[in-house]
């Protein structure tokens, strides 16, 4: 589908891909894979077209449409949610469907996406950045292009809006290049991993976490490889420098020289922080219950964003603050900071000493000092020998130290002010979104200190590897109110899982119960009305027929195009763009048949 061939890059003589070759196929799903700075992004702005190679090519079949969502877009403001989205339908090409359905599924994807029906005009102005880019999202998912390009989609998604987008991408029948820093979402929808290191790209054709052993397999043999190198270098250097002179060796030392001008230098990644311990200094003693709540309430005008939160967090328990955004996370952790006021009581414990974080921390930075200065300034104790390893986790080895802090990105910026932070005494650490600017190996480091610090923590994530094994208690926000399930996050999840299944059933009871009552009501209806609601019914019968009819017929060419496919010949991009136009009818449908079976 796309060939990418000898393709290089330079920014600034400084090469960032080196002559890189790779395919992708149909309803392939790659995770590009990567440190910050490796060519991640540049190579997804490659593919969608938006920067040119140094060298090679690009070559796409035909005429694939590809969506790409970048890290950071610019937008146009003047419509209203509903309108911005709805202009996307003519993009759609004219197998997808008429209005009718296109209306529907935008209806699904906006919703699934965090929004509310109440949200679909308002103008797109008064939503924030975060909001905007699922705004973007959504448009690009409702075109069903070929190949999708998202680098970081889940950034400002909460863990809903995450398993929503998860479903959809697994399903959906586009080929898929996604960048991420999220472990569980990459498992979960990919199944192919292409790492970039040192400009030269290494396939796999297994999920993340298989990646990650045939990685470390990989990586020993070529460090071994390499050492090897060097020794012989060294030793045939020596053997120059020894003889250079000597007239009975001056062949010798000539071949060797030869050898040494024609050797393929070999390159590996030597920087391997597995064993960097980042510990925090011993946290001061605090009370028993660092925070307690009773009834407490906020509201923003006539909003109420949550009321009758009562809880309590003992020493020591590390717990996360979850749910979708807008409903109250950050508002209360800024009310336990005495940023807002409130009502109810909030009561923190004796001795309490907070460590927060939230993205405004890197406003508050020195912009004159270095990032070394930044984190000399409040290293304390054993901590100072270590400065520079914890820089370098955190993405600032080498001659990143000595950047300025004014010269920092936001995203840089950020994370120093979390390592700032981890090197404060304190005990009772509030960390909010502390991820979305980490690495996977900062995440691993960040976790690891986490788990061995000995005070109390309250994270507000919607990362759940960052989360599990971390906390054993999550607290939900949502609907105005914040429960505390015990346990962790993946126990939090699947209880979801069952109360839906529940509510489910409780809604088909209630569905019994109505129909019931229906059928009491009608016995007191006159002849005619009861006429007219037998012949409503009976069109409801024949359409929900109809589609029934539909789906057994798309059931049928699927299973005889997946019999055809089979055949390595009768791969086609025609024969695979009919199947997936099936898959799409096929949930058209679906719905359509759920919309007309449920009770009016």
């Amino acid at each position: 589908m796309v060939s990418v061939e000898h393709l290089s890059i330079e920014f600034s003589s400084r090469p960032i891909l080196d002559d890189i070759t790779f395919l992708i196929n149909p309803r392939d799903r790659i995770a590009l894979v990567g440190k910050n700075g490796a060519g991640k992004t540049t190579l997804l702005r490659l593919l969608a077209g938006v920067e040119t190679p140094t060298s090679g090519r690009i070559s796409k079949m035909g005429d694939i449409t590809i969506g790409y969502l970048p890290q950071v877009m610019m937008h146009v403001d003047g419509k209203t949610l509903r309108e911005d989205v709805i202009s996307v339908i003519g993009n759609r090409g004219s197998d997808i469907g008429d209005e009718a359905r296109f209306i529907a599924e935008m209806d699904r994807t906006i919703i699934g996406l965090g929004f509310e029906r109440k949200d679909f005009d308002r103008p797109c102005s008064e939503f924030s950045g975060g909001w905007r880019m699922r705004i973007e999202l959504a448009k690009i998912l409702l075109q069903h292009p070929d190949l999708l390009l998202l680098d970081e989609p889940t950034n400002h998604l909460d863990i809903e809006s995450i398993q929503w987008l998860e479903e959809f991408l697994k399903t959906n029948g586009s080929a898929l290049v996604l960048v991420s820093h999220d472990r569980a979402f990459l498992d979960n929808v990919t199944t192919r991993t292409i790492e970039i290191t040192l400009g030269r790209i290494y396939d796999y054709n297994v999920p993340y976490t298989q990646f990650k052993v045939l990685r470390q397999e990989r990586h020993e043999q070529q460090v071994r490889a390499y050492l090897n190198q060097q020794k012989m270098i060294q030793e045939t250097e020596e053997f120059i420098e020894r003889f250079r002179y000597k007239a009975t060796k001056a062949v010798q030392v000539q071949s060797r020289i030869k050898q040494l001008e024609k050797l393929e230098r070999l390159e590996v990644d030597l920087e391997d922080n597995s064993r960097l311990s980042l510990r925090f200094p011993p946290a001061p003693r605090s009370g028993d219950f660092p925070v307690i709540a009773e009834d407490v309430r906020k509201d923003f005008g006539e909003h109420m964003v949550f009321q009758n939160a009562t809880f309590t967090i003992r020493r020591g328990e590390k717990v996360a603050f979850v749910g979708k955004n807008g409903e109250g996370k950050t508002t209360l952790v800024r009310c336990i900071m005495g940023q807002l006021d409130y009502m109810g009581t909030l009561k923190i414990g004796h001795n309490v000493k907070i460590g927060y974080f939230a993205q405004n921390q890197a406003a508050l930075l020195d912009g004159e000092l270095t990032v070394f200065q930044t984190i000399d300034n409040v290293a304390v104790g054993d901590i100072r020998t270590q400065i520079r390893n914890i820089l370098g986790a955190f993405m600032f080895g080498g001659e990143a130290s000595e950047k300025k802090v004014k010269v920092l990105s936001g995203g840089e910026r950020s994370r120093l002010a979390m390592i700032r932070l981890l090197l404060e005494p304190c005990n009772l650490l509030i960390l909010d979104e502390p991820t979305n600017h980490l690495d996977m190996q900062s995440k691993d480091v960040l976790k690891a200190a986490l788990k061995e610090f000995n005070g109390t923590v309250i994270c507000v994530s919607h990362d759940r590897d960052f989360l599990d094994g971390l906390v054993d208690k999550v607290y939900e926000f949502g609907g105005g109110k914040v429960r505390e399930h015990l346990g962790g996050i993946y126990d939090f999840l699947r209880s979801k899982r069952i109360d839906n299944l529940q509510e489910l059933e409780k809604k088909g009871n209630e569905t019994i119960r109505r129909e019931a009552k229906g059928e009491e009501t009608a016995a007191k209806l006159d002849y005619a009305a009861q006429k007219a609601a037998a012949a409503a019914r009976r069109k409801k019968e024949k359409q929900i027929a109809d589609v029934e009819a539909a789906i057994a017929k798309l059931e049928q060419e699927q299973q005889e195009l997946e019999t055809l496919l089979a055949d390595v010949a009768q791969q086609t991009t025609e024969n695979f763009q009919r199947y997936e136009h099936i898959k799409r009818e096929m949930e058209q449908r679906l719905y359509e048949w759920e919309i007309l079976s449920e009770e009016d």
